[in-house]
């Protein structure tokens, strides 16, 4: 698929997890899903199905709940369905190297036009549906590969830093620095992107979504 050339490209997959692409559709055709990744820095990848990929922001400080806040997004490549279940390490050295963890995950529906095409014309209004991130949002582009994240003004707006009180994967309920110490990764680098600090882990196990 020529959309996903330059996830391709950028990766060596004899050396790193991460998933070669295989399949074209989840379940429900409109899956989004949130990981938190600690590489040379700390940021929150936004992903969401549309076309047979899973097109790809990644939030720097994370997604508020916040509707007076704007968060700036900035586009990145595509990357295949098989993403959205990965949480683990990205070998050092390796693009994007660090710890990856599923943060939320979870479905969307448009709210104006076509996914594809509201993406296209920089105005994508979309429900999130998700464990931690739900009810209405934008994605506004301001420059080239520059968007800005907002929280629409409904029920589910809150000035509550999500991103603090909720730091578990949803998929294994482990922090970023229980990741990297369970699969081998940094863990003095990963614990970075957890809260000083964590708060009571949630007591039921959750699966994560899959992409088919």
């Amino acid at each position: 698929m020529r959309a996903l050339e330059e996830y391709n490209r950028r990766r060596h997959f004899e050396l790193t997890r991460e998933p070669k692409p295989k399949k074209l559709s989840s379940k429900s055709g409109r899956l989004f899903v949130v990981q938190k990744h600690r590489a040379s820095h700390l940021h929150y990848d936004l992903r969401f199905e549309v076309d047979g990929v899973l097109k790809s922001w990644a939030v720097p400080k994370g997604p508020s709940l916040d509707s007076s806040v704007k968060r700036l997004a900035m586009a990145t490549e595509d990357h295949p369905l098989e993403y959205a279940n990965f949480e683990g390490i990205i070998p050092e050295g390796e693009y994007g190297g660090g710890t990856v963890m599923v943060w939320d995950y979870g479905t969307y529906e448009e709210e104006d036009r076509e996914p594809g095409e509201s993406i296209r014309r920089g105005e994508f209004k979309f429900k999130l549906n998700g464990n931690k991130l739900k009810g209405s949002w934008v994605l506004v582009r301001i420059r080239a590969r520059n968007w800005l994240l907002i929280k629409h003004r409904d029920r589910s707006a809150t000035g509550k830093d999500v991103t603090n009180s909720k730091p578990f994967s949803v998929l294994t309920r482990r922090t970023l620095a229980e990741i990297a110490k369970d699969e081998g990764g940094n863990v003095a680098k990963a614990s970075t992107g957890d809260p000083e600090r964590v708060p009571r882990r949630p007591r039921s196990k959750r699966k994560a979504a899959k992409a088919s």
